[in-house]
């Protein structure tokens, strides 16, 4: 056979083949698709486990059939690339929501590999099998495997967000790609305010998403570079693994709780003792690791007189403790790579479910069609059955007895062929009215098809209700915490119950709860007391919890309790304004996160609702979160699961029910609460439990029963819970809850147990129990 030399250039050739082979590594092998973020080997691996029936209720099969199954059919690249892929889809140090449940040793996050495939054993996670929701519904196009046997899927419907949830590394040819994973609460509320608003900005998403949620903890410290990240596509964040300090008598300890994502364990164990060897770090006595099924523990013990915040920042300095993570959100396109902001990646996705929803309706959609078209060819036959038995008697054979009924009765050939294969049990009563019923049910289900395939809007709608459900199923708790700023130095301590107050010169500290007990006995009656001693705002909390603080000008800033703690060592009163810049602006609430939404009450009585979302994010440097008119000021902020009461001076008060009112953004002003008399003004809010106990300014006090109060809408004057006089002056404060008052008058500081004041109707005065002026009141 003759044969022909075609003469190339050496330098083209070469070029042509490398970058044939560097798309190929591209797009088949180390970049995930932006529809299902999934890689090639990861999509086959999924498939076959749903064709092999392996789901999260269903026994475990052995690795090694999984690892054939997909070798054989789809993957023609070698047993390790396969199983590796398994593998890592089943630790959950490394996926966020692992896609595989596996049995058995698949490797720890101390380096160890996995068993090898023949003794482990595997089958799909729970969230896993949303991956393949609807693939039987030509929701995806099929293209053929290799060699032409099968078909296979080209991307998977993926009812989950899996890149943004999982995220993806991968390193190909002059590219590469690290998307870090996210909380599926966090993500699915991003994609939500996509669907909600197209138009939403790429900042507004990332305040929604808040970012990388990792599956080992830990901190993510510096927002601002986290932000910008996820603006342009690209970025650098540093993380941190999470550190208590702890002690046992004289003796000193640093404990890492949790380690930076895909940092190895004895990596990091072995690399602080070759520092503690080289005595490149100092102070430390001994290294153990106590990690154990309750989680990961690594105790540094510290010898006696040693600063353990500089070891600490030597152990960020020198070690893995400390890493830098890079943000490259590099994914397929339309099967070509491109980077994208985390707006980008969220619509992509939002629109490959767009593409599957309508593909779904429409199959089932003309299988309704094909199925009401039957019946209706039954329902025909069944009208005139003597007849029919006539006619197919009468015929000498199936096709002749067809062509007759379509001939007949104007039918199709499907609706003859049905009455054909019609067995002579549908003839009964209550066959015919199940008939009739499944007839009566598939007509509705088809007008509500038609209904969703005529909008994009109904699609959309159809996706975000769907989302919403994945999220109610799945939703967990945030594992990375996200800090402001990078903090130079930092101290991390075992997590201590206690209280932050603020005394009437805003001067703040912070108290053990043992301390301030005794502070608490000491103030049963303080004659001469000052106003330094009396906690005007006071919240109980632990060092490892972050406060809120708002003030009358509508502004909040966020302050964790460790930086109030360490900043005194003696439990001494800072000014407020070393931690937070206040302006002229003065404390009204603090407040920690629960819950229950938020009430900010004005001067004006304007009462605004909102959720703890809104200010989770807001830092130190502080943000408004009420739009404030001229002269109105934020008397009032609390939390209400549901009645909340707002009080004037003159002794009126409103009950309503907080559900009423909906929840506003940071940028609103509130609607009317309580609208005061002429010479009256609001004075203040609260959460009413079953008794509320009304302090007047004259010392005068009373409990009432709060169920006396009348619930009724926002916006009127209320009832009377004072009969206001000139004795008995306005009313000081109303509180609820607690067994003492702690009151600050003009002479000194009164400690009252609740039981020592008397029950009364609403429209009495009360009894006088404290001698002067009364200025602060304090529930405890």
């Amino acid at each position: 056979m003759a044969q022909r030399i075609i003469p190339v250039y050496i330098d083209e050739e070469v070029q042509r083949a490398y970058l044939d082979y560097a798309m190929s590594v591209i797009v088949s092998r180390a970049i995930p698709d932006v529809r299902d973020g999934l890689k090639p080997v990861q999509r086959r691996i999924i498939y076959v486990m749903g064709e092999l029936g392996l789901y999260h209720d269903k026994p475990f099969k052995k690795s090694a059939a999984v690892v054939g199954e997909v070798l054989g059919k789809y993957h023609p690249h070698g047993d390790s690339a396969i199983y590796d892929a398994l593998v890592r889809m089943a630790q959950d140090f490394s996926l966020r929501y692992p896609l595989v449940d596996g049995q058995g040793n698949f490797g720890s996050i101390d380096g160890d590999s996995a068993a090898a495939y023949r003794y482990t054993e595997a089958r799909l996670s729970r969230i896993a099998e949303y991956m393949l929701q609807d693939l039987d519904k030509d929701t995806v196009d099929f293209v053929p495997n290799f060699d032409g046997r099968l078909k296979e899927p080209t991307v998977l419907p993926s009812a989950i967000p899996n890149l943004l949830l999982n995220g993806a590394s991968g390193i190909a040819v002059g590219m590469a790609t690290s998307i870090p994973p996210h909380n599926i609460v966090n993500t699915i509320d991003a994609l939500v305010s996509i669907i909600d608003n197209p138009d939403i900005s790429v900042e507004e998403v990332f305040e929604k998403i808040k970012g990388p949620d990792f599956p080992t903890g830990g901190y993510i410290a510096g927002k601002e570079n986290l932000k910008q990240a996820y603006i342009t596509g690209r970025g650098k964040i540093v993380l941190r693994g999470k550190v208590v300090f702890e002690n046992e008598g004289k003796k000193e300890r640093i404990v890492i709780k949790e380690i930076p994502y895909q940092v190895n364990k004895s990596a990091l164990i072995s690399k602080i003792a070759s520092l503690v060897k080289a005595k490149k770090i100092e102070g430390i006595s001994d290294l153990r690791d106590e990690s154990d099924r309750e989680g990961m523990r690594i105790v540094i013990e510290l010898k006696r007189g040693v600063d353990k915040t500089r070891v600490l920042n030597l152990l960020y300095r020198n070690t893995q403790l400390q890493v830098t993570y890079p943000i490259i959100l590099l994914a397929l396109v339309d099967g070509v790579p491109r980077v994208l902001n985390i707006k980008e990646m969220g619509v992509n996705y939002i629109e490959h479910r767009y593409n599957v929803v309508e593909r779904r309706s429409k199959y089932l959609l003309n299988r309704i069609e094909e199925r009401i078209n039957i019946i209706e060819g039954l329902k025909i036959a069944i009208a005139n059955i003597d007849e029919v038995v006539k006619i197919i008697k009468g015929s000498k054979n199936v096709d002749k007895a067809r062509s007759a009924l379509i001939k007949r009765f104007k039918l199709n050939k499907t609706q003859a062929q049905a009455i054909l294969e019609m067995r002579l049990q549908k003839l009964t009563s209550l066959e015919i009215e199940k008939l009739e019923e499944e007839y009566k049910k598939l007509l509705e289900e088809r007008d509500e098809l038609r209904l969703l395939l005529s909008s994009r809007f109904a699609l959309l709608n159809r996706i975000k209700k769907e989302l919403l459900e994945i999220k109610e199923l799945f939703k967990d708790r945030r594992r990375t915490e996200i800090l402001e700023e990078v903090p130079e130095e930092e101290v991390f301590e075992e997590k201590e119950e206690g209280v932050v107050f603020l005394n009437t010169r805003f001067m703040t500290r912070y108290l053990p709860q043992t301390e301030f007990d005794k502070y608490v006995k000491s103030m049963v009656r303080r004659t001469g007391a000052g106003e330094d001693e009396f906690p005007a705002i006071l919240i109980k909390c632990n060092t490892e919890q972050t406060i809120f603080l708002f003030t009358q000008h509508g502004h909040c800033f966020s302050l964790p309790v460790s930086l109030i703690k360490n900043s005194s060592s003696s439990y001494r009163f800072e000014h407020i304004k070393k931690f937070i810049s206040t302006g002229d602006s003065e404390i009204v609430s603090i407040l920690l996160p629960d819950d229950r939404p938020i009430f900010l009450l004005s001067s004006h009585g304007n009462i605004k609702r909102m959720d703890w979302r809104e200010v989770s994010t807001i830092s130190r440097r502080g943000a408004r979160v009420m739009n404030l008119r001229d002269g109105e000021e934020v008397v009032s902020v609390f939390t209400a699961k549901d009645d909340i009461l707002l009080y004037t001076y003159r002794g009126m008060a409103l009950r309503m029910s907080g559900e009423t009112l909906r929840s506003m953004g940071r940028s609103s002003g509130g609607v009317k609460g309580i609208s005061p008399d002429k010479g009256d003004r609001v004075m203040g809010g609260l959460e009413p439990g079953e008794e509320i106990i009304v302090i007047t300014e004259n010392g005068y006090l009373k409990r009432i029963k709060t169920e006396e109060i009348r619930r009724t809408g926002r916006g009127g004057k209320g009832v009377i819970i004072l009969k206001f006089t000139e004795k008995t002056g306005g009313v000081k404060g109303v509180v609820s809850g607690g067994e003492y008052l702690l009151i600050l008058t003009d002479s000194g500081i009164v400690r009252i147990p609740h039981s020592d004041i008397k029950v009364m109707g609403r429209n009495t005065m009360g009894t006088r129990m404290v001698d002067g002026k009364v200025m602060r009141v304090q529930v405890l």
